[in-house]
């Protein structure tokens, strides 16, 4: 197999851990003859230092020509607590989602035997997790119309679905759980937001056609609760992009650390795999990079399943 894969390392840790990466997936291409050509660009603080934007259309044009794309970390303090500031890092990963079409995050949270201990919460609350979040990218509060009035006094940012975007989600959720242990929850505020009826009514509706799998319907901030008390209860599940963003660092470190955890961001055409990693405050208010590139590698398999299932919409990743 030839593969050409866009390499964005961003901000941060992100260099230092996709140059083991890279060490990593030329070792195992190697080892089944197979032929990775490599093909680095700028994104984040990176790429505004350079060009003044986080998300050049150089780039762009990389990540479309490649096979998929190996993404490292995005994000700068400088920019932190800067709320005037008018270009972000962030704002390129969510350019890069939207023009890739990326528009679900598949995070898996499981539990490593030996790590265990390594976990805030008691083994016997974690031992057995195997859980699968498929959180919405493209659509929600993170692309809605946004802004200021009242002179500055007022912000507004809305959160708008449709339908077509709801579904597409949902399909890849029901068919991973009919790969796995075919349960499905749904995760909405229904009882208050009109985004979220949409949400459950949308999934209601399609519950007859995959009438194998069993369907639940939780608040998020329920969800936020279980996923402490009893995360080995959940298996698969769909949720809007703000919900999803948090509710899957939260899982994440139910296995000792955000960067145990692999991650992918899959369309119908792109994809691709990357690290996770945080800029921590120090007590002496500087601040630190912190990342585990075992996210890498176990986001191996997220892009294997990618690959395979590329162009055939009625597979699905199982675990």
């Amino acid at each position: 197999m030839k593969l050409n894969i866009a390499v964005l390392a961003g901000d941060g840790i992100g260099p230092e851990v996709i140059a083991q990466a890279i060490k990593v997936s030329d070792a195992i291409a190697k080892k089944f003859k197979h032929e990775l050509t490599w093909h680095p660009a700028l994104t984040g603080a990176a790429a505004i230092d350079v060009v003044g934007e986080p998300y050049p259309d150089s780039t762009h044009d990389i990540c479309v020509a490649s096979d998929a794309v190996l993404f490292g970390a995005i994000g700068h303090p400088r920019y932190d607590n800067d709320p005037l500031a008018k270009v972000r890092p962030e704002q390129g990963l969510l350019k890069m989602r939207k023009k890739l079409g990326l528009f679900a995050n598949v995070r898996p949270t499981f539990t490593f035997p030996s790590l265990l201990d390594k976990s805030p919460l008691k083994r016997e609350r974690i031992e057995g997790t195997d859980l699968v979040f498929l959180r919405e990218l493209t659509g929600g509060i993170y692309f809605g119309e946004k802004g200021r009035r009242d002179g500055g006094e007022t912000a507004f940012d809305n959160c708008v679905y449709t339908r077509a975007e709801v579904q597409r989600l949902a399909i890849k959720g029901f068919e991973l759980a009919m790969t796995r242990s075919k349960k499905l929850c749904c995760v909405d505020k229904a009882n208050v937001l009109e985004t979220s009826r949409l949400w459950r009514e949308t999934v209601q509706a399609m519950e007859k056609d995959y009438p194998e799998v069993i369907v639940s319907y939780e608040f998020v901030d329920a969800v936020a609760m279980r996923l402490v008390q009893w995360p080995n209860s959940y298996d698969v599940l769909i949720t809007e992009n703000l919900f999803g963003d948090i509710l899957t660092d939260e899982a994440s470190v139910i296995s000792g650390s955000m960067g145990l955890m692999p991650s992918a961001s899959v369309g119908t055409e792109n994809a691709f795999v990357r690290t996770h990693s945080r800029f921590i405050p120090a007590s002496n208010g500087t601040k630190h990079c912190k990342s585990n590139g075992n996210s890498f590698i176990c986001s191996h398999d997220v892009r294997k399943f990618w690959f395979t299932c590329r162009g055939a919409s009625n597979q699905s990743c199982s675990k």
